[in-house]
C-alpha cells in the first residue's frame, strides 16, 4: 500500500518504511508527525481524494534536520561583463514513514525501525576529535623538537665557531683579491 501526501507545497509518494526528504518542518528530532494532507491511497482498492482523502493519515518520525549539499547559483549575461556567483544550501527534514492509516481503520506499518541522527551533534564530535588530534600532533612535535634541541645544544657552539672561522677566511680572501686587482690597475695606468 502507498499514499501520496502533500507537504511544503510538494507531493510525495510514500509507503510504510520509506525515508523521504521534505521541506523544513518545525518539529523536534525524533518527534512523531501525523500528515493529514493525503491526496491518494493506492493498493488493492485505490482511494482518490477530492482534493483530500477523508480520515486518511500518514504517520512519520523526524530522523534528521539538516542542510542539503551546496548548490551553485551562477548568473551571466553575455557581452555585458556581468557574472554573479553564489552558493545555496536548502534546509530539509528527513522523515521515516511509520504507518499509513486508511479511512476504514486499516493500518499498514513499517517493518524496520527509524535511524535518528543528530547532524549538529555529529559535527561537534568531529570537530572535537579533529582538535584532539591536532593537539596530540603538536605535543609529539614539541617532544621531538625538545629532544633534538637537547642533543644539538652540545654541537651548537662548535658549529658557530666553525661558521665564524669560515666567514673570516672568506672575507680575508675577498679583500686580498680586491687589493690585487687594484694593484694591477695601478700598474696598468702607469704604463
Amino acid at each position: 500500500m502507498y499514499a501520496v501526501i502533500k507537504t511544503g507545497g510538494k507531493q510525495y509518494r510514500v509507503a510504510a518504511g520509506d525515508v523521504i526528504q521534505v521541506e523544513k518542518l518545525d518539529a523536534k528530532l525524533g518527534s512523531q508527525l501525523d500528515l493529514k494532507e493525503v491526496l491518494l491511497v493506492g493498493g488493492d482498492t485505490p482511494l482518490i481524494g477530492k482534493p483530500l482523502v477523508a480520515n486518511a493519515l500518514v504517520t512519520a518520525v523526524v530522523t534528521k534536520q539538516a542542510k542539503t549539499r551546496k548548490q551553485i547559483v551562477f548568473k551571466k549575461k553575455r557581452r555585458q561583463s556581468f557574472r554573479k556567483f553564489k552558493t545555496h544550501k536548502q534546509m530539509f527534514t528527513e522523515l521515516f514513514v511509520l504507518s499509513i492509516t486508511l479511512p476504514d481503520g486499516k493500518v499498514t506499518k513499517a517493518t524496520t525501525e527509524p535511524h535518528i541522527s543528530d547532524v549538529a551533534q555529529e559535527r561537534e564530535e568531529r570537530l572535537a576529535e579533529r582538535s584532539r588530534a591536532t593537539r596530540r600532533a603538536e605535543g609529539t612535535l614539541k617532544a621531538v623538537r625538545g629532544a633534538a634541541s637537547t642533543t644539538d645544544d652540545e654541537a651548537k657552539p662548535k658549529a658557530r665557531a666553525a661558521a665564524k672561522g669560515a666567514t673570516k677566511k672568506k672575507v680575508a680572501k675577498k679583500t686580498a683579491k680586491k687589493v690585487a686587482k687594484k694593484a694591477t690597475k695601478k700598474v696598468a695606468k702607469k704604463k
